[in-house]
């Protein structure tokens, strides 16, 4: 079994350091960059299972170095960042990247996420700004979702948490880690609101449609997953 390659492009060197040890002991192949212009070279000059990547990047802002990767490559993408605004987060998802990790961080979770989007499920597939699970597909850049020959009109808040959703699928995620990839850290809302999206979505993406793709995972949370 060949190791799973890890590229951690952070310039805070005693963070990067610490999370190339942490990754090693896990058994990742990983590999530091401290700038966004060595990062976007380093992505795309060979195959990575995984690159985790600094917003705040000297030369070229992560933000920059994701949407350019987006444009060759499906790697996976957990974006690091001290900003906890929703808007950053929602900039990062919308760009490209998979998950949303805001420090200080504990890194446990950090190598749980890791984890998970390194078992992503093969049900999905990326092509470009598209996401496609069985005949549901949301398109990121226009923030256009259909399914089969129908167009589904969702609100913001709907969009950003079917994207959360896509990018895990057949993944089983907490109503906490919903609500912080969604709405973000320390937003004033109670975790039942993330039922109620997840209701409006079922109104709209299953409700009229033979096949369910939003399933509930009692006493857990929610997963997408065909079948």
């Amino acid at each position: 079994m060949s190791i799973e390659a890890i590229l951690v492009a952070e310039d805070d060197p005693q963070l990067a350091r610490y999370l190339e040890l942490e990754l090693q002991h896990e058994g990742y192949a990983v590999t530091r960059v401290d700038n966004g212009r060595t990062a976007l070279d380093q992505a795309l000059g060979r195959p990575w299972h995984l690159i985790i990547l600094d917003v705040m990047l000297p030369e070229l802002s992560g933000f920059e170095v994701c949407r350019r990767i987006r444009r060759e490559a499906e790697v996976p993408i957990l974006m690091l960042t001290a900003k906890a605004a929703v808007d950053d987060r929602v900039h990062g998802l919308d760009l490209g990247a998979d998950d949303y990790l805001t420090k200080p961080f504990a890194i446990e979770e950090m190598l749980a996420r890791v984890r998970a989007l390194l078992r992503r499920g093969p049900g999905l597939t990326v092509a470009g700004n598209r996401l496609q699970l069985a005949d549901l597909v949301a398109d990121v850049g226009e923030r256009r979702v259909t399914r089969g020959d129908a167009g589904i009109a969702l609100t913001r808040r709907e969009f950003d948490l079917l994207v959360y959703l896509l990018r895990h699928a057949r993944q089983v995620l907490s109503r906490a880690q919903i609500l912080e990839a969604v709405w973000g850290y320390g937003y004033a809302v109670e975790e039942n609101i993330v039922d109620v999206y997840i209701r409006h979505l079922r109104s709209k993406l299953d409700d009229p449609f033979p096949i369910k793709l939003i399933h509930t995972v009692h006493g857990v949370g929610y997963t997408l997953k065909d079948g």
